[in-house]
This record gives structure tokens, C-alpha cells and sequence, in this order.
């Protein structure tokens, strides 16, 4: 395949990442529902124990609860961060030559911290949709909808709260940011992808060194997936107590500040209320991130296939 062909072959149009999640985010609410949930409360809960009690006191439905903010969210969000990647290491490829590490890094880091600053209105819709069935009833903002959430926010509270949680949002973002570096340009395997994430790159590439230097396992998807799980384990951990900070500020009717949740949480909870939520962050890292790049891949054989009909219509 000539350069161009392959130039072609691999580029993604701007939209793709946040449709990819946006499917994605359909499967693994529940997961980030109780997530969210368990970060707000006051109250030592296990996941299994939320996930049980909600199911049984507002029915099995009520855990996708939430969803229209959840594909808001990722439709802004990861369509800004998969898309201004991919423009930021389009600008800095010459021919015949990848970023270096400390590039991509750079382009995760700034895509990351972009996509946090424009998704977050959406978040503060997502955080207190997903939030609401933890609260008492008098305490719940009842959005019907996402639309509807931002609509009374703007009316009733004003444009200044879609930037509440900001600065622990943009933190989390930089170091969250999932970014797609295809194993291979092959059509059988070119979904097999591993994260190049800020918090993710030096741990990914540690543990992958050690299974290869004490194991006999060879450098395939079984070392990838086990690299990726630490890395997983290390990515969630370190964005855990930023995570947590968010929802709490965001999910508050009156203003907080990031230092008063702080001497709150640890006044009544202690540090390890810094963690809440990991338990499901964690398992939902990974089945989110297969299902974003499985449905990625479907959506760009779909683009492929416009491309090539497009000529062959207008030839017709």
C-alpha cells in the first residue's frame, strides 16, 4: 500500500471516538451509575450492596437511570479527546517517522485536559442524574432528560455552575485519557489496541517488561492484557481521589469549594473516602474501553465503506 493509501487507511474522521463511546456507555451505565453513587454517599456501601439495593427499591430499569446524560457526555467529551488527538499527533507525524513517547504523551495530556474543560456541563448533568437515587427525595433535582437538566440548570442556577468541579475534572481528564495506538494494520487484528494514557503509559510499559523478563509468556495479547490490567489498576487508583472530589462538588445544589469537600470528607469519612467508587471505576475501565474500540473499528469499516460507494454513485 503506498503512503497515501495508508495515510488514508488510518485516518479517522473527528467524530468517530465519541460515537464509539457513546455505544459503549450503553453496556457499562449501570457500572458508572453506582460508581457515582457510592461516591456521594456518607456512608460505607459495597458495589454489590448499592447495585442490590437500588435494583430491589426502584426496579432493575432504574439502573440505567442517567443514560441520555452518560451518551451526552460521551459525545462531547470523547469526541473531543479522541478527535483532538488525533489532530494534535496528525500535526507533529512527518512521513516514515511515529511521535516519540514523550509527544504522545504531551497530545494525550492536552487533548485530555481540552475534552474535560468542554464536557464539563455535561458531567455536572451526569453526576447529579446518576447521583439522584442515593439522595433523600427533597434533596433530588429530578432532570427528566439530559437536555432538560442543562436547560433548568442555565434557567434556575445559572451558567457559572457548568463550570463547578472543573479543575479536578481537567486533572482526572489529562490522566484518563484513553488514546489508540493500533497493534497492528492488519484487518484480522487491528482492533487489539492498548492505552497510551498519561497514568497509564510508564505502568503498561513496566509490568509488560517484567511478565517478558520472569515469565515464559511471549509478547502477545495474553502479556498486553495482563500489562493493561495493571495499568488499569494504577489508572484508576491515582484518578480515584480527583473522581471523587467531582461528584462531590458537582453534585452539591449549593456551591462548594474543591478545599471544603476536602476538610469535610475527611472531618466525617476519613482519607479513604478519597476512594470511594473505585471498585466499579475499575471494572468498568476495562470492558468500556474493549467496547469503545470494538465499536470504533465497526464504525470505521462503515466510513471506509461510504468512501469507497461514494465514487461509484457518482460515477452512476
Amino acid at each position: 500500500m503506498s503512503a497515501s493509501g495508508s495515510r488514508t487507511a488510518t485516518k479517522q474522521p473527528f467524530w468517530l471516538g465519541g460515537a464509539a463511546a457513546s455505544f459503549a456507555v450503553c453496556f457499562t451505565h449501570p457500572i458508572d451509575q453506582t460508581k457515582y453513587r457510592m461516591q456521594v454517599l456518607h456512608s460505607r456501601t459495597s458495589m454489590l450492596s448499592s447495585l442490590y439495593k437500588f435494583a430491589i427499591r426502584d426496579g432493575v430499569p432504574s439502573l440505567w437511570s442517567g443514560l441520555s446524560a452518560s451518551v451526552l457526555r460521551q459525545s462531547t467529551y470523547s469526541t473531543a479527546r479522541f478527535g483532538l488527538y488525533n489532530v494534535l499527533t496528525r500535526q507533529i507525524t512527518t512521513p516514515g517517522n511515529k511521535p516519540s513517547t514523550s509527544a504522545t504523551i504531551a497530545c494525550a495530556g492536552i487533548a485530555g485536559g481540552l475534552a474535560g474543560m468542554v464536557g464539563n456541563p455535561t458531567e455536572v448533568v451526569l453526576v447529579r442524574m446518576c447521583a439522584d437515587g442515593a439522595k433523600p427525595a427533597p434533596e433530588r433535582f429530578r432532570y427528566p432528560n439530559a437536555a432538560a437538566g442543562l436547560y433548568q440548570i442555565w434557567k434556575q442556577e445559572g451558567i457559572s455552575v457548568f463550570g463547578r468541579g472543573l479543575s479536578a475534572n481537567v486533572v482526572r481528564s489529562v490522566l484518563m485519557s484513553e488514546i489508540i495506538s493500533p497493534l497492528s494494520s492488519t484487518p484480522s487484528n487491528a482492533y487489539l489496541v492498548y492505552q497510551t494514557d498519561v497514568s497509564q503509559i510508564a505502568p503498561y510499559a513496566a509490568a509488560k517488561r517484567t511478565i517478558l523478563t520472569n515469565t515464559r509468556l511471549p509478547d502477545d495479547i495474553r502479556t498486553h492484557s495482563l500489562a493493561s490490567l495493571f495499568a488499569g489498576t494504577v489508572a484508576t487508583t491515582v484518578c480515584a481521589p480527583a473522581d471523587v472530589l467531582k461528584s462531590r462538588i458537582q453534585s452539591a445544589s449549593q456551591g462548594s469549594s474543591l478545599m471544603q469537600v476536602v476538610r469535610h470528607g475527611l472531618a466525617s469519612e476519613g482519607p479513604g473516602f478519597l476512594m470511594k467508587g473505585w471498585t466499579p471505576a475499575w471494572l468498568r475501565l476495562t470492558p468500556h474501553t474493549v467496547l469503545t474500540f470494538v465499536f470504533m473499528e465497526k464504525l470505521q469499516e462503515l466510513v471506509r465503506l461510504s468512501s469507497i460507494r461514494s465514487p461509484i454513485r457518482a460515477m452512476a
